[in-house]
């Protein structure tokens, strides 16, 4: 016969550890990027005991250093939230469109959102059909600037309703974004990504007008469910 042991209680130290941590990666969250200083005295902390701190959770990739040594929000901690993200309603509304886009084009097509610091953040797709295609990126940020995904979320795409760019972000890929509006501003982006060499200017106005049409498809549910929400 045999008997279940009771599991220890942790001391209070270690306790106490963990509540310091997560007080440090909190603040790091709220700000984007921030520096030592900063982020011990928002928790009442040394500089020492939070370098300690940071350090521990550098090293498992939830926070990272900038070029200025500032704190960011590192890949593990990225991932998470995309993951969570997933599952929350942009993600769910927007798979219909992702899927319409791939059927359509046959190329890759993702969803995002603004992630920590000047990024856009990846956090749905639908893969393409082809052979050759563009590979999952959810849960990886790009840089707003010089990216048509971050242009589609700040906004700045002219008239025809997307923007498009060739190696922008990875050489020999074609970008297409849409911004997905929502009352009061940008809920997030939808865009397609595939190899240059099959999406020639032709294709890329055709593709460019689906990945409009369906953002804006999206944005139509945001309208609609904040008018009943209302």
């Amino acid at each position: 016969m045999t008997m279940a042991s009771t599991p220890a209680t942790p001391p209070a130290s270690s306790t106490r550890a963990v509540e310091r941590a997560l007080g440090l990666l909190a603040e790091v969250c709220a700000e984007g990027a921030i520096g030592l200083t900063d982020c011990a005295r928002r928790v009442d902390l040394s500089p020492s005991t939070a370098l300690r701190l940071l350090r521990t959770l550098e090293n498992a990739d939830f926070v990272a250093r900038d070029e200025r040594g500032f704190y960011r929000a590192g890949s593990r901690l990225i991932q998470l939230g995309a993951a969570t993200l997933g599952r929350e309603s942009l993600v769910g509304m927007a798979e219909p469109s992702l899927q319409r886009v791939v059927a359509s084009t046959g190329e890759s097509a993702y969803v995002s959102v603004l992630g920590p610091g000047a990024t856009a953040l990846y956090v749905g797709m639908v893969e393409g059909s082809h052979a050759i295609r563009h590979t999952s990126w959810v849960g990886r940020t790009v840089p707003l600037e010089g990216s048509a995904v971050g242009a589609a979320l700040r906004g700045a795409v002219p008239k025809r309703g997307y923007i498009a760019q060739r190696s922008s972000v990875e050489p020999d890929v074609t970008a297409i974004a849409a911004p997905i509006r929502r009352p009061g501003g940008i809920a997030g982006a939808i865009s397609l990504v595939g190899p240059t060499y099959r999406i020639d200017d032709k294709k890329l106005s055709a593709f460019g007008r689906i990945v409009s049409r369906e953002a804006r498809a999206v944005s139509e549910q945001f309208a609609a469910s904040h008018l009943v929400g209302a």
